[in-house]
């Protein structure tokens, strides 16, 4: 039996294409416990997510973390879901298409795109599957993490190239590593908040809540706390903001390790006991809202921030179909692809070139 995945079927007459994956994190499939077990169970077996020694840590996932955290997780996913499924994968399919359909606009090139999950479906192999099915020699893998951590672009980029060990015909794979400083991404982000205090008032003072990550990552080389402070500071600047207007804080704290300080529920507090009147909160390290932004800063940050006494909590959405953010993460991918694409590629031309390929392969006796 053969290490490697079948081949697609191809034909010399069949044009090569430029294959775009956009990655997530994912999401289990449905908000009940046993939807959320095994996505779990896959999100925190991952080395890079758990770096405890893993005979140690599988007996305490399987033992205690499995029996107890899916019913927990799921009426938290429940409180969330919409019509259409997990925010996540509403918000990341969406941006895909529109993607699709503004660098179709933009560019003549032979472009396919697909949405990998490095957790739950649709998986990055699946993704890869299917762009290679299309066709594509060429692929760019887009994280869509702005800044990178081991724990979630490494290991997306992981999934990729265990996927590319089962190929026999490899596709070139092209990394995105982040764009914590990109200029389009900042602008986005600006105008998002820009928009909400138009719409409703400027607040007495921006919260910007980033995912966190145990303390030992920064003390082992992860830049994931630097990259994090300098969208911090790009955001304020595009905002015009003093150092006291704003707060960068870090949420998502799990177990008893410490992590990246400051704690965002422990500043929510704070903040409440101050007796701020309007709190504007955002979080600049999701693209697209998701639980951590819609369950546990939304709904738990604004309890807490209101149980301290706190005045009145303002979430600001993610960039989700933002038309700014669009247009930056379609100016990412045209200059990711840097090489790969031909100004005045022409589908009848490529078309004539495949034709005579098909040719020459008949000729030399390939079968099609």
């Amino acid at each position: 039996m053969s290490r490697f995945l079948p081949e697609p079927e191809f034909s010399h007459d069949q044009p090569a294409r430029i294959g775009v994956l956009l990655v997530n994190l994912g999401t289990p499939d449905a908000p009940t416990a046993a939807a959320v077990k095994p996505y779990l169970r896959q999100f925190l077996s991952d080395p890079r997510v758990v770096e405890i020694p893993r005979i140690v840590w599988q007996a305490i996932l399987r033992g205690i973390i499995l029996n107890i955290r899916p019913k927990k997780s799921a009426h938290k996913y429940a409180s969330i879901w919409s019509k259409e499924g997990s925010p996540l994968q509403v918000w990341t399919q969406k941006q895909a298409g529109l993607l699709k359909g503004y660098l179709g606009e933009r560019l003549n090139a032979p472009l396919s795109f697909a949405v990998g999950m490095r957790y739950g479906q649709p998986s990055i192999a699946a993704g890869l599957d299917k762009l290679k099915a299309e066709g594509c020699d060429r692929i760019l893998l887009m994280p869509l993490y702005p800044q990178y951590a081991a724990s979630t672009t490494a290991t997306a980029c992981d999934a990729a190239f265990a996927r590319l060990v089962s190929y026999r015909n490899q596709p070139a794979l092209r990394t995105l590593r982040s764009f914590h400083d990109d200029p389009g991404y900042i602008a986005a982000l600006a105008n998002q908040v820009r928009a909400h205090w138009q719409r409703e008032g400027r607040g007495d003072h921006l919260l910007m809540s980033f995912h966190g990550l145990p303390r030992y990552t920064l003390d082992k080389g992860d830049p994931y706390h630097c990259h994090c402070h300098k969208t911090a500071r790009l955001l304020a600047e595009a905002l015009e903001l003093q150092t006291g207007d704003y707060t960068l804080t870090f949420q998502s704290r799990f177990g008893k390790a410490e992590w990246l300080k400051p704690y965002t529920a422990d500043v929510l507090t704070q903040l409440g006991k101050a007796k701020v009147g309007q709190l504007d909160v955002i979080c600049p390290g999701f693209v697209s809202d998701c639980l951590e932004t819609l369950e546990e800063i939304a709904i738990e940050g604004k309890e807490s921030f209101l149980i301290a006494g706190g005045g009145n909590f303002r979430y600001i959405p993610c960039l989700n179909d933002n038309p700014k953010w669009i247009t930056a993460l379609a100016d990412l991918v045209e200059r990711e692809l840097s090489g790969w694409l031909v100004p005045d590629w022409q589908a009848e031309y490529a078309t004539g070139l495949a034709r005579e390929s098909r040719e020459r392969a008949r000729t030399l006796g390939a079968p099609k």
